[in-house]
């Protein structure tokens, strides 16, 4: 498929793809709806305020962690008996700052070295669902109730990820699982982390120092980025997208929303923080909270960033099963979802 952005002027192109979008629905409205336009920037002005307190925090949170070197600790849960391997590869995923392109030449040296498929499948499975920055948007934009259930689905999904793949290792479906000659390398999103011992109090190191400081505005203007473009679509959702079309696909508590939410997750979702506010707003709207659930899951899972952490490194059919067991784990937390929240 062509690039449309192959015949946007030059000033354009340079434009991240976040603002981009922002600016041409902001344009659209002008040229449109020009009552519409003061509502939308009021309402988007509004809730980035409202949501400041969680960006701060997990902006901090993640700077911390990149800074003092504690993501090094992550290696460790590689080491030891498969089963533990498999559990705390998961948790780890779930609370792991992280982005899906960071992990890539982590995971590829961990394959490399021999680290079992199965624990690198549930770090992979619960690593894009869930992370400190998530959780706090999450928290502000939906409920405390919503993200520590999600964050609940995220490990669960890698562990059920990881122990499947741990139970049929000898089929055909694992066996020799890497692509050859896999070429791997980082995706400039980020300072690498620092290795050997955590430093937690590492203000008397300037280089740290530094790390600090440019994730934490690197991670302040991409969550601003994003939530900024949500907020503009969920405006423009609310004033154009009755409530009742949103109930009536998406809302009840039956099998049928959970699953059409699973399905469509993953072709329909945005960047998972611009995600968020959106299903809070369709929930608003008469979404059931199953079908938020399995969307929000399945999507983050099946998301180009997700996925291209893993399609480089492994082949078709290990990259279909991390898929599947994203969908299938999509819809069984929608069902719990729907439940119990």
């Amino acid at each position: 498929m062509t690039d449309l952005t192959q015949n946007l002027p030059a000033t354009l192109k340079s434009i991240p793809k976040g603002w981009l979008a922002s600016l041409l629905i902001l344009a659209l409205l002008a040229i449109f709806d020009t009552q519409q336009l003061p509502e939308t920037l009021v309402f988007t002005a509004d809730a980035l305020i409202g949501t400041a307190p969680f960006i701060a925090f997990a902006v901090i949170a993640v700077a911390y962690i990149k800074a003092s070197g504690a993501e090094s600790m992550l290696a460790k849960v590689f080491e030891g008996n498969q089963v533990q391997m498999v559990a705390l590869a998961a948790l780890a995923g779930g609370l792991s700052p992280f982005c899906s392109c960071e992990v890539i030449p982590f995971i590829a040296g961990l394959l490399a070295v021999g680290a079992p498929l199965s624990a690198v499948m549930a770090f992979w499975l619960s690593s894009p669902l869930m992370d400190p920055m998530m959780f706090a948007i999450t928290a502000g934009a939906i409920s405390w109730e919503f993200a520590v259930a999600k964050a609940v689905f995220a490990v669960g999904l890698g562990l059920m990820g990881g122990y499947a793949t741990m139970a049929f290792r000898a089929s055909a479906v694992f066996d020799d699982p890497l692509r050859p000659n896999t070429a791997v390398g980082g995706c400039g999103c980020g300072p690498a982390p620092f290795s050997g011992k955590p430093v937690w109090q590492f203000w008397s190191d300037s280089k740290r120092v530094d790390t600090f400081r440019s994730t934490a505005i690197e991670n302040a203007l991409f969550l601003f980025k994003w939530l900024t473009l949500a907020y503009v679509l969920e405006s423009v959702m609310l004033a154009y997208v009755p409530a009742e079309s949103i109930a009536t696909l998406l809302g009840g508590d039956g099998a049928g929303p959970v699953i059409l939410g699973a399905l469509i997750g993953g072709p329909a979702y945005l960047n998972g923080y611009a995600a968020v506010p959106l299903v809070g707003e369709l929930m608003n709207q008469g979404m059931a909270v199953g079908a938020a659930m399995s969307f929000i899951i399945a999507g983050g899972v099946s998301c180009i960033p997700a996925a291209v952490a893993v399609w480089p490194l492994v082949k078709l059919r290990v990259f279909t099963a991390y898929i599947g067991f994203g969908v299938i784990g999509a819809m069984i937390a929608g069902f719990i979802a729907n439940a119990t929240l």
